[in-house]
């Protein structure tokens, strides 16, 4: 009977003033945006973005050689379990020799501005299978295709360019001794020039990677090799 009485209330008063049926539809819709608020803010997620449970580090058997790698400086995701394995790639800041913070999302407007200098030295860990050491491809396999004139470079650093023709053409070889140092590097063209420099350790190679124009300061980038290689293996 009320719910009657309440209609024929409102009819009587549409007829007097035809607006006056617009203040229960404004009263209602209140009502039900008030109810879809309070049902939001119900269901609404609480929880915390769930933080990663990976180890700090992973031990890791490459060619049966210990390495104790840093998760967080592991470049592909499918490499970030312990044990044994054929390669792992790494990457550290320089030269803070700290695992790199995770890439920013790039979108379309924004790719051009993302473009920054190499910061960073990227590692290669892999099984060698028996090839021939890198030490000993620096004294039997270069020299055969190396300019017979030696450049001495920056604070001791000294410069011999391969043979245009020759398997390394367009390259360069860099090396010094104290501290110790080689590095095959590509020469500036449309992108910057780019270093390799390899090293063994019982059943591994270890290939870094950094750019040429780090060679203004090659004594740091020798010294962190060296300390990368000791962080990851420990003492020879």
């Amino acid at each position: 009977m009320t719910l009657f009485s309440t209609a024929q209330h409102i009819a009587r008063s549409t007829r007097k003033d035809p607006r006056g049926h617009l203040l229960p539809i404004v009263l209602a819709c209140a009502v039900a945006a008030g109810a879809i608020v309070l049902v939001a803010f119900l269901l609404w997620p609480t929880w915390e973005p769930e933080v990663s449970s990976d180890p700090a580090r992973l031990p890791m058997s490459i060619g049966g050689t210990l390495f104790n790698v840093p998760t967080a400086a592991i470049r592909m995701k499918i490499q970030r379990r312990s044990g044994a394995q054929e390669r792992v790639d790494l990457n550290f800041a320089f030269p803070s020799l700290q695992a790199p913070e995770a890439p920013k999302h790039v979108s379309a407007d924004s790719v051009e501005d993302a473009v920054q200098p190499i910061d960073r030295i990227f590692l290669s860990i892999s099984e060698h299978h028996d090839s021939l050491a890198p030490d000993a491809r620096v004294r039997t396999i270069y020299p055969r295709y190396l300019e017979e004139a030696a450049t001495a470079g920056q604070d001791g650093l000294t410069t011999r360019a391969f043979r245009d023709g020759s398997p390394y053409g367009n390259e360069d070889l860099f090396f010094a001794s104290t501290p110790n140092i080689n590095a095959r590097c590509t020469r500036d063209a449309a992108t910057p020039g780019m270093c390799l420099s390899e090293r063994r350790i019982e059943g591994a190679d270890l290939t870094f990677r950094f750019p040429r124009s780090w060679l203004e300061k090659w004594r740091e980038v020798a010294d962190a090799m060296d300390r990368l290689t000791l962080q990851l293996h420990g003492p020879k």
